[in-house]
C-alpha cells in the first residue's frame, strides 16, 4: 500500500469522455489498495478562455486580486466533475478548492509561492476511504485572497501536496508519454529517457522544454520527491525524474531543447560605473519580470552596451519600464529582437567531460548559424541564435552528441 499523488493536465480532462478515462485510471490505482490524491488542471482552453474574458472588460492593468478569483475558477468545474464520475462508479471522491484544503501562499497574486500546506483535511478524508481531489494552480494567501501559481501551476500544486502529505511518488500524467532527449515533434529520432536527474530536468525547464513545470521540479528536488511523467492516453512505461547516480553521468549530454518565447534588448551606450545594472534591473524584478542570459560588453571610454533576454510575452511592460529608466541612467537608446531563439544542451555528464561547449560551437558554425549570446552552467549550456534555425539547431546538435541511441 502506497500513498500517491496523480497529477492530471488540461488535455487529460478536456472533456466528459477524457475524465471518465481518469477516473478508470483512479480506480486502478485505488484497487491495488492505495491511498490516492489528485490534482487537477482545468479543462483544456478554459484558463485562456478565462483570461480572454478578463482582458475584453479591462481597459488597461488587470485588478489582480479579481483576476485571480476570476481564472481560478476553471478547476472548480474539472475536480467536481471527475468527483461525480468516480462516485458514480461506487468510489466515494470528494473535491476541494485550494483555500479549503488550505494551500497557504504569498500574496503575489498571478504567480504566488506557496509557503504551507494544512495536511489534516486530506489525511482525514483518506481515512474516511475517500479519493481526494484537490484544485491545482490556486491557493489563498494570509487574508483569504484566492491566489494562482502562474501558468503550469498545477503541476507546482501537486508536487507540493506531495511533500507535504510524504507520498511515496508524484506521477505528472500529460499528453506526453515522458521526457524526450529533444521534441519529438522537431525530430523524430528524439528518444524517451528512462530518467532523469532533478538538476537535469531543472535545466531543461528553464531552458524552454515544456514537459514540467519549472517551480514543480524545485519542489521536487528540495523535498526528494520522486515524478514519473506519464502519458493519460497510454499504458507505456514513462520518465522517472530522481536524484542523480552514476549512470546519468555516463551520458555527456541528455538533451537538447529551444525556447522560441525569448526576446534580445541591447541598451546601447550605457555609463559603465557602480550602481547601473541595479537601477536598470530593478524595476524589470519589482515587475516579477524574469531577466535570464545577461551579457555586458567591455567599457569603452566610460560607456559599455548591456544586452539580456525577456520572455517575449513580456515585452510591452519591458519597453514601457526601460523607456523611463534609459533617461534616468543616461543610456542612448534600446534596441530589441524578438526573432531569436534560445538552443540549449543539458547533461550533468559535462561535469566530467571536456570539449564540450567547442563541439556545439563548431556543430552550428558548419551550418552557418551565427551565435548571438552564450551562457554556461555547470551542466547546460545554451545559444541564443535567430529564430529561424532553431530546427535545424536542434537536428544537428541532436545528431552531433549522438542522443538517438539507447543508454
Amino acid at each position: 500500500m502506497a500513498l500517491i499523488v496523480q497529477k492530471y493536465g488540461g488535455t487529460s480532462v478536456a472533456d466528459l469522455e477524457r475524465i471518465h478515462n481518469v477516473a478508470r485510471r483512479v480506480i486502478k490505482t485505488k484497487d491495488m489498495e492505495n491511498d490516492v490524491v489528485v490534482v487537477l488542471s482545468a479543462m483544456a482552453g478554459e484558463t485562456d478562455r478565462l483570461i480572454q474574458l478578463a482582458a475584453g472588460v479591462s481597459s488597461g492593468r488587470q485588478v489582480k486580486r479579481e483576476y485571480d478569483m476570476l481564472v481560478s475558477s476553471g478547476e472548480q468545474v474539472s475536480i467536481s466533475l471527475l468527483a461525480m464520475v468516480l462516485n458514480n462508479m461506487g468510489y466515494k471522491a470528494k473535491s476541494f478548492l485550494g483555500h479549503q484544503i488550505k494551500i497557504i501562499t504569498d500574496g503575489m497574486h498571478e504567480s504566488a509561492r506557496i509557503q504551507k500546506i494544512d495536511t489534516t483535511l486530506i489525511f482525514d478524508e483518506l481515512r474516511n476511504g475517500n479519493i481526494v481531489i484537490v484544485a491545482g494552480f490556486q491557493g489563498v494567501d494570509s487574508n483569504n485572497n484566492i491566489t494562482t501559481l502562474g501558468r503550469g501551476g498545477s503541476d507546482t500544486s501537486a508536487v507540493a501536496i506531495a511533500a507535504a502529505i510524504k507520498a511515496d511518488f508524484c506521477e505528472i500524467y500529460t499528453d506526453v508519454d515522458g521526457v524526450y532527449t529533444t521534441d519529438p515533434h522537431v525530430y523524430a529520432k528524439a528518444r524517451k529517457l528512462k530518467k532523469i536527474s532533478y538538476e537535469e530536468m531543472l535545466e531543461l525547464a528553464s531552458a524552454g522544454a515544456k514537459v514540467l513545470q519549472q517551480r514543480s521540479v524545485e519542489l521536487a528536488k528540495k523535498y526528494n520527491v520522486p515524478l514519473y511523467v506519464k502519458s493519460s492516453f497510454n499504458d507505456d512505461e514513462g520518465t522517472l525524474v530522481t536524484r542523480e547516480d552514476r549512470d546519468m553521468e555516463k551520458e555527456i549530454v541528455s538533451a537538447v531543447t529551444f525556447d522560441k518565447n525569448q526576446a534580445k534588448v541591447t541598451i546601447i551606450h550605457v555609463p559603465d560605473e557602480p550602481g547601473i545594472a541595479a537601477r536598470l534591473f530593478m524595476p524589470l524584478s519589482d515587475q516579477n519580470i524574469i531577466v535570464d542570459m545577461i551579457i555586458q560588453n567591455a567599457s569603452i571610454e566610460g560607456h559599455t552596451d548591456m544586452t539580456f533576454t525577456v520572455p517575449k510575452g513580456d515585452m510591452g511592460e519591458v519597453q514601457q519600464i526601460l523607456g523611463e529608466v534609459i533617461k534616468d541612467i543616461g543610456a542612448e537608446r534600446i534596441d530589441y529582437d524578438e526573432n531569436i531563439s534560445k538552443i540549449s544542451i543539458v547533461g550533468v555528464g559535462m561535469k566530467s567531460h571536456s570539449g564540450v561547449a567547442s563541439k556545439m560551437f563548431a556543430t552550428l558554425a558548419n551550418e552557418g548559424i551565427n551565435i548571438m549570446m552564450i551562457s554556461t552552467s555547470e551542466i547546460k549550456i545554451s545559444c541564443v541564435i535567430n529564430e529561424k534555425y532553431t530546427e535545424l539547431a536542434v537536428r544537428v546538435l541532436h545528431d552531433a552528441f549522438g542522443l538517438e541511441k539507447e543508454e
